[in-house]
């Protein structure tokens, strides 16, 4: 019984988390000049966040080959910037699931973050699909 109960909650927990997808580029760079995101590298980020998660906010991909985990619009990894646990922890200090909900602000500061430390490089999806092929955003 203990064992349905958990994974009623659980069920329910996820069916709770799942995020936001932005419909448009513009949508998104909207809502990313909101967490302060400069305009000299909003392509940069639009496709970045298409790349990565599909504009999904709450998107959790599949375990990595090290096991590790992405989470949420920008796919930030749990081995070094959020817990797995209920406490938040790690270089970002939030928990993992803090980061795919509809409200982007934990997950834009850890984003900004990891690229004050690491750049754009940071993301296999940029340095994939956007080095040199950037979305046009300027009519946004």
């Amino acid at each position: 019984m203990a064992k349905l109960v958990f994974f009623a909650l659980l069920a329910l927990s996820v069916a709770l988390s799942e995020g936001k997808v932005f419909s448009s580029d513009c949508e998104l760079v909207r809502e990313l000049r909101k967490h302060g995101f400069p305009e000299n590298k909003m392509a940069d980020w639009a496709c970045l966040i298409k790349a990565e998660s599909s504009r999904d906010t709450g998107k959790v991909s599949k375990p990595n080959r090290n096991k590790s985990v992405d989470y949420g619009l920008f796919q930030i990894n749990d081995k070094y910037w959020c817990s797995n646990t209920g406490t938040a922890g790690k270089d970002c200090h939030v928990t993992c699931r803090e980061l795919i909900t509809d409200d982007i602000t934990k997950a834009s500061q850890c984003a900004h973050k990891i690229f004050k430390r690491h750049g754009f490089n940071a993301w296999y999806g940029w340095k994939n699909k956007c080095q040199g092929a950037l979305p046009d955003v300027s009519k946004c």
